[in-house]
């Protein structure tokens, strides 16, 4: 073992040494720390920007992040002399860190913009090289490509950054979406053939309103895959519900379990043998509004026409000039003609403005057709028809009571019952 004693001249040095040597050692470290905060947090929009990078880089003048602050600051003025110095900054970036796949990304789009299209594709290549199964190399070339317009290339990158990132799978969806003029067979070319591929491919044409495109590729994932994303199931029925596509909406309702019994052209719970209610339970069975104490509505196991029970409404002294209180929506063929059929029957019915039953177009809320009124008096249970048409781009229509007009205050006194409620195509 070698020893030096701090007394002598030696020892003084080599003591001295190690101190000048720990302090460089932490100087470098503080100028690096500080360089790589600045490029880090720093905003290029920030209006000091470009004097923090520069002063980063005098600190740090290998490390990577100042470089690319000061890099995409100087892209910002597009004088020739700025865009040469941009790229010296991304150039000088690949450098300090040349297995960072994103400096190379950075790198290549400032040769883009630079029209050096041969050097900006070598970059990307490389970034793509240097990360092959992350999903933003394969997003970078594949848009790169695509603004070259070399589609086959870009979108066989492009498919491939569908497999792994839901984000980047809307992205490129959207793209092709608007690149095709909306063309679903060409958006589904570009789709990865995974199950949660389709997945958010059904939600896109959702969001869009290509209602009959989503539930076929809805249809098309495995049953297993489809119960995992109930959530994402209901989401879909409500938003083509809403956008008032109701025959795709009818077969995600039933499969979502909001509305299991609900058939096409067909009224639910015809009979009132089910429970039902408001619209947070159903969307396609009768919905019940019961906000005026002056008419009481309620299910009677007592009197019927058809099953169990009816429906019984008891009017005392309401007189409102509407009566919106019990509907339901009813997926239909859009240009064909419809029977509707259904019972009513009445105890001691005193009004100027009698009950009907209306047929609205659900599309537009545009009244097809209302029923016979409802005879005034008692009398025991009646069969009302009403046929009506169903315009083209129309398939939902609203079956919902409504009465006639006989001003602002118009009172109705007595009891009606409902039941049997059939549609049948003319």
């Amino acid at each position: 073992m070698i020893t030096f004693k701090a007394k002598s001249t030696f020892g003084r040095l080599a003591i001295l040494g190690s101190v000048a040597v720990a302090v460089l050692l932490a100087w470098f470290g503080v100028r690096w720390e500080i360089a790589n905060m600045l490029g880090e947090l720093t905003s290029p929009i920030q209006p000091n920007s470009l004097e923090i990078a520069e002063a980063a880089v005098n600190l740090s003048p290998r490390d990577r992040l100042p470089r690319l602050l000061l890099a995409e600051k100087l892209k910002e003025d597009f004088t020739p002399e700025s865009t040469a110095a941009s790229i010296r900054n991304f150039e000088d970036a690949v450098r300090c860190s040349p297995y960072d796949y994103r400096s190379w990304i950075e790198l290549g789009r400032s040769y883009e913009q630079a029209e050096r299209l041969d050097e900006a594709e070598t970059a990307f290549k490389h970034a793509l090289s240097l990360a092959p199964e992350y999903t933003f190399p394969q997003w970078q070339i594949g848009n790169f490509y695509l603004r070259r317009d070399r589609v086959d290339e870009a979108f066989a990158y492009l498919t491939k950054a569908t497999e792994k990132s839901f984000v980047y799978r809307e992205q490129v969806f959207a793209l092709a979406w608007d690149y095709f003029d909306q063309d679903p067979a060409r958006v589904e070319q570009v789709a990865a053939d995974t199950p949660e591929t389709r997945v958010t491919l059904a939600v896109f044409y959702s969001v869009r309103g290509a209602a009959a495109d989503a539930l076929r590729v809805w249809n098309s994932i495995p049953e297993d895959v489809r119960a995992r994303h109930l959530p994402i199931l209901k989401n879909m029925t409500q938003r083509l519900y809403e956008k008032r596509h109701f025959r795709e909406a009818l077969e995600l309702a039933r499969q979502a379990g909001i509305d299991p019994d609900a058939q096409f052209e067909t009224i639910s719970n015809p009979s009132f043998e089910k429970a039902f209610g408001d619209s947070e339970r159903t969307l396609f069975g009768w919905q019940l509004n019961r906000s005026d104490s002056k008419v009481e509505i309620l299910p009677d196991a007592n009197v019927k026409s058809d099953g169990q029970r009816g429906l019984k409404f008891n009017f005392k002294g309401f007189n409102r000039p509407s009566l919106l209180y019990l509907s339901q929506l009813t997926a239909v063929q859009p240009g064909a003609r419809y029977r509707l059929r259904f019972m009513v029957r009445a105890e001691n019915l005193r009004t100027g403005g009698e009950p009907v039953i209306d047929i609205v177009d659900a599309k537009n809320d545009v009244l097809l057709a209302r029923s016979p009124r409802f005879p005034v008096g008692s009398h025991d249970w009646m069969p009302v028809t009403v046929e009506f048409a169903v315009p083209d781009g129309t398939d939902g229509i609203h079956v919902r009571t409504g009465r006639e007009s006989c001003g602002e205050i118009c009172p109705i006194n007595g009891i009606v019952w409902l039941d049997a409620f059939k549609l049948e195509r003319i």
